[in-house]
């Protein structure tokens, strides 16, 4: 069976994998997901965090070959992490995720989409070194499809997002690691537009799965993520470009 290293994405923590991490064991699997520094339980200021340092908190978790999957704006660290060591990884899936693009930060592809559902929701917090999620925002967009229960928790959990990381491309060459790659499309995605991440892609050829849910699977249908996740894992390496 197969290891994966579970990544989040902005303001959420390793907390938000629990029920898939249940999920993928109960499956035969083994899985892992970590706080990027300043996230979760880790206690980095959020001023010493760089992209370069949530690579090496991936890496530095990995201690056998591993599938890495990467929410949200955890697309960008876990490229940059499977470019650095490829050794380390099997295979990297991508969950409604942005995928680095040539001297383009997570910030600039934001910006770039077609809508901008995010605006008045993600607001930069004083000094500029962090931006947190309006409540209210962030249930609307991060968890408009959970149930109230878990998306109450989930919002009390969310912390401050680092700006600095998402304003950082890419070293360039290291936008497109040598490994199989998977995007799973969510396609009623209120955070990231589901015509965006169909764009971004678009690169991946056929290697593409939709998944009818909102920003959040891992919160509303954990079982079906990591079913999905335990197809992939042996995805035949011919689907993906």
């Amino acid at each position: 069976m197969s290891h994966f290293t579970l990544v989040h994405g902005s303001c959420h923590g390793a907390w938000c994998w629990a029920e898939v991490i249940a999920a993928l064991t109960r499956l035969g699997h083994s899985a892992r997901a970590i706080d990027l520094p300043a996230h979760g339980a880790d206690r980095t200021p959020p001023g010493e965090a760089t992209l370069d340092r949530y690579a090496a908190a991936i890496l530095g978790a990995i201690d056998k070959p591993t599938i890495l999957v990467g929410h949200s704006a955890g697309g960008f660290p876990v490229t940059l992490a499977a470019s650095l060591a490829p050794e380390k990884i099997t295979r990297l899936i991508y969950l409604c995720a942005y995928v680095p693009a040539l001297g383009q930060s997570i910030i600039d592809l934001r910006r770039a989409g077609p809508r901008q559902p995010l605006k008045g929701v993600v607001k930069a917090d004083p000094g500029g070194v962090t931006y947190h999620a309006d409540p209210a925002g962030a249930r609307r967009t991060f968890f408009h499809d959970c149930p109230e229960d878990k998306a109450a928790a989930a919002v009390r959990l969310l912390g401050p997002e680092p700006i600095a990381p998402q304003a950082t491309p890419l070293p360039p060459g290291l936008e497109t690691p040598p490994h199989p790659r998977h995007y799973i499309l969510c396609e009623d995605d209120r955070t990231i537009p589901p015509e965006y991440q169909a764009d971004m892609a678009r690169p991946f050829g056929r290697a593409v799965t939709r998944l009818p849910s909102g920003h959040s699977p891992f919160l509303t249908a954990p079982a079906r993520l990591a079913r999905l996740l335990d197809l992939l894992a042996t995805e035949a390496p011919s689907l993906v470009p």
